[in-house]
């Protein structure tokens, strides 16, 4: 089962962990505020206080405690783990502890670990209903099946009223072969409570399971009519709709999956087959082509498209699918079996001959073995076009990794960074900010007779703060050549007059310099070139539709025949050298090396990428940006867990988005 129920007892362990005094004000006013917004479910808000109280005591355990609960809540299980980590080592005998770092562990499928911290927090608070829910769902998850029965059964004794622990207790008769005791739970927790969509869902499996087809479909009815963006109440109902052969329904609920999670690999999968089955092979491939976008090692995605392939004639196409689902599984007798007929229809006899014998041996083989698992593929009997389930045994092989995410989809990049026209000189007293101070930078601005800062936009301007420029600007004549052209060239950018802009940054690059301040101005002239070159690069792009972006799916390994997905590569280089040269002649700036990073990420030079966001973190290490961007790009080269870890640091550095790529990318599926 993959949907099982986990509380986090948030609110106990909010009520039952009293409020330390800080002593001093702003203590106080910053935990009440994290508190408060943890309360709110604004969780980015409540990290943000929780930050600025760790900076100000590395000590105190509760900081972390709610930090980490705030991270949970956002999907960084990772980060959430680390902060609970912190907090025991601070007070070992804090309970809530050792009981939420044991919820994270069991995300991670470590239950041995979970299990000793249960033990450990059992120990600290023998009497805590909490904890024996979660130790349950962790031996579930561990399948240990008949002591989570034991922990849901002490839990119930004590909650009778709390409908998700039926649910669980009855997902453990499910597995234990105890249909009755199981159906018995489900209806409980419907009982309990009559408006969650869940105990319908899952009773109407188990009905779907003993072909009680009438009463498993009311159930499935009644969770979409109680939550109409339920996409599990969706999926499920398609799966027993196509079991009684109303093919259209079922597409019409996947289509309803699909409205709310584009992504969703498992639906796409299930829908292609329908829209097969009802003789759409166009709908079918486009839908089959997706899957193997998003895990281009599904097996029998490249399987089934071949029999659509072969459905419509296309021999070779057909020849090259089963050729692909062999490399990835060389015992799939059935894939040999058809891949002979495929040979035999294009006149290649000899290879047909081959590999028909291939698949009778292969076939032998698997029923001498005594239909092991690890044979699974070479039975020829299994329905190899049938719809999947959540937790069907294809799926969990195939599509563990994409399950519900969305891989087929663009993440930009954090922005270039650049100088840019402010309204008004930096406030030294941002501290609590993590503000990057640098001599050479900060000489720099200080003596330019505008306010000018280094942001991720054009300009930090608003539309009342041009004319205040422009009268600045128009008396720079005690400046030396250089950095008259370079205001000139910001004060361009900010009218969005781009070719003056260029003219003047070159002007500013090529001028004469007479110290050596002066010479290592240049590169951030050579800095601010760069990012404009690189802006309407993105610019032309954008004009094309065609914007750059660090895309997640595997483009580089899609069929060539689908031509919608060939991107154009737009050329950096100029740029590119720009940076680098920025970068040499002052390599301590962490703004130079980021926007190297991001330049070689557009130019698909991606491991160089991650060697120039490291650098900068190494300048700078509150630079959330950098983290974020590495993370984007290690996730992209397959490292899921540097990239998420990067993520998290992103998150807890203020990069909101982050947790929104999290949740997409970092939950861990094992359950």
């Amino acid at each position: 089962m993959r949907h099982t129920v986990l509380k986090l007892f948030l609110v106990l362990a909010l009520v039952s962990v009293s409020c330390r005094a800080f002593g001093q004000y702003d203590r106080d006013v910053f935990y009440y505020r994290g508190r408060q917004a943890l309360a709110d479910g604004k969780y980015a808000a409540s990290i943000e206080n929780f930050n600025i109280l760790a900076s100000l005591d590395t000590t105190d355990h509760l900081t972390y405690f709610f930090r980490g609960i705030a991270k949970y809540n956002l999907g960084d299980i990772r980060g959430a783990r680390k902060d609970f980590n912190t907090t025991v080592r601070l007070n070992p005998v804090f309970t809530s502890g050792y009981h939420y770092r044991a919820i994270t562990e069991s995300q991670f499928g470590e239950y041995d670990k979970a299990l000793e911290d249960y033990d450990t927090a059992i120990m600290l608070r023998p009497g805590y209903e909490g904890i024996y829910y979660s130790r349950g769902v962790t031996y579930f998850l561990a399948q240990q099946f008949d002591k989570a029965l034991e922990d849901f059964d002490w839990y119930i004794r004590r909650q009778p009223k709390d409908p998700s622990a039926y649910l669980n207790r009855g997902a453990c008769h499910l597995f234990l072969s105890d249909t009755t005791m199981a159906l018995k739970d489900y209806d409980k927790a419907i009982e309990l409570d009559r408006y969650e969509p869940e105990g319908y869902i899952r009773r109407g499996k188990l009905y779907a399971a003993r072909g009680a087809d009438s009463l498993a479909l009311r159930d499935m009815d009644k969770a979409v009519e109680l939550d109409t963006t339920n996409t599990l109440a969706y999926f499920n109902r398609a799966l027993l709709l196509f079991e009684m052969h109303d093919f259209r329904r079922a597409m019409a609920d996947l289509d309803k999956v699909l409205a709310y999670e584009p992504g969703n690999a498992l639906t796409l999968y299930n829908r292609s087959l329908i829209s097969a089955q009802l003789g759409d092979y166009e709908s079918a491939l486009s839908d089959m082509d997706r899957v193997i976008n998003i895990n281009p090692r599904n097996v029998l995605a490249y399987f089934n498209r071949a029999s659509f392939f072969i459905e419509m004639e296309r021999w070779r196409d057909a020849l090259e699918d089963y050729d692909m689902a062999i490399e990835l599984y060389p015992d799939f007798a059935k894939a040999y079996q058809n891949r002979s007929y495929v040979e035999s229809m294009l006149g290649m006899t000899r290879e047909s001959r081959q590999d028909y014998e291939t698949a009778r041996r292969k076939v032998q083989e698997y029923r001498d073995a005594n239909a092991s698992a690890e044979g699974s593929f070479a039975d020829t009997t299994r329905k190899y076009s049938s719809l999947l389930a959540l937790d069907a045994d294809f799926a969990k092989k195939d599509f563990d990794d994409e399950l519900l995410q969305h891989r087929d989809i663009d993440i930009k990049l954090k922005p270039l960074y650049r100088f840019v026209l402010s309204r008004e000189k930096g406030n030294a007293s941002y501290a609590l900010s993590r503000r990057y101070e640098n001599a050479l930078i900060d000489k720099f601005m200080d003596d330019l007779p505008v306010p000018v800062s280094v942001s991720d936009r054009d300009t930090t301007l608003y539309a009342a703060g041009y004319s205040q420029s422009s009268g600045a600007l128009s008396s720079v004549g005690t400046l030396d050549e250089a950095r008259t052209a370079f205001l000139k060239a910001l004060d361009d950018v900010s009218s969005r007059r781009y070719s003056n802009a260029m003219e003047h940054y070159g002007q500013a690059v090529d001028a004469e310099k007479h110290d050596r301040y002066e010479k290592m101005y240049d590169a951030f002239y050579l800095m601010n070139r760069a990012v404009l070159r690189a802006d309407m690069i993105d610019f032309i792009a954008s004009m094309e539709s065609n914007v750059q972006t660090l895309s997640m799916d595997d483009k580089g390994a899609a069929r060539a025949r689908v031509k919608d997905q060939v991107t154009r590569t737009y050329d950096y280089s100029e740029a590119i050298a720009d940076m680098e040269e920025s970068a040499r002649i002052f390599g301590d700036s962490p703004y130079v090396h980021y926007d190297l990073g991001n330049l070689y990420c557009l130019s698909s030079r991606l491991v160089e990428s991650i060697g120039s966001y490291t650098e900068a973190i190494r300048l700078y290490p509150a630079m959330g940006d950098a983290y974020y961007n590495r993370g984007l790009v290690q996730i992209y080269l397959k490292d899921k867990e540097k990239g998420c870890i990067d993520l998290s640091v992103a998150g807890e550095l203020g990069v909101a988005e982050a947790y929104g790529v999290i949740k997409k990318y970092c939950v861990e599926e094992n359950d």
